[in-house]
């Protein structure tokens, strides 16, 4: 059994290399009461981040889209390498009951990721978490702050922050977006 832990470890830890594992069950953090899915959908723009390997560009930003079933529409761009790349996925409230917690993916063989909105005014901010368990020994977090704009207020930005920190989600790690020269033409 310690053999299979030990095979199991070292074939999941390069795949989280760039991401922020912890020991322990994802923790349950407070979501946006009251959310309203209509007035969060349009374009953000990622501030800052915990470490994602499949975000590895400047310039990041999505764009959420109701459709007509119900679902939305996400398309995610970054610049990398001075190409545009984009990916569309899908994005669903997976409890009617709950919708900050959406459910996101970009393939069609892949179980949606959570993708909760735990604090936003829909005009200026969203804090957005995610979290996955493994094996519920450990856990790897996702959480970014977004702005409708390119920059936000470093009070607004510390004010995310200690969000985050209330709802004992680990910012250490978390860097800054690059939002520089995005306008520029490629």
């Amino acid at each position: 059994m310690k053999l299979s832990f030990v095979v199991v470890l070292a074939f999941i830890l390069p795949l989280i290399r760039a991401q922020v594992p912890h020991w322990g069950p994802c923790p349950d953090p407070a979501v946006q009461p009251a959310f309203i899915l209509k007035q969060f959908m349009g374009r953000w723009f990622e501030i800052a981040k915990l470490p994602a390997q499949f975000e590895k560009g400047r310039c990041v930003e999505s764009n959420f889209t109701l459709r007509t079933d119900s679902s939305i529409r996400v398309v995610s761009s970054e610049i990398l390498t001075g190409e545009l790349r984009k990916i569309e996925g899908i994005g669903v409230v997976e409890d009617i009951k709950n919708p900050a917690k959406l459910g996101i993916s970009y393939s069609y063989v892949l179980p949606y990721s959570p993708y909760w909105i735990l604090s936003t005014d829909y005009v200026n901010f969203a804090l957005v978490y995610s979290c996955t368990d493994i094996l519920r020994i450990f856990h790897v977090d996702f959480a970014w702050i977004l702005g409708r704009t390119r920059a936000l207020p470093d009070d607004t930005i510390k004010t995310a922050m200690e969000t985050f920190a209330k709802n004992k989600i680990d910012m250490s790690r978390m860097i800054p977006g690059k939002q520089q020269g995005c306008d520029k033409t490629l």
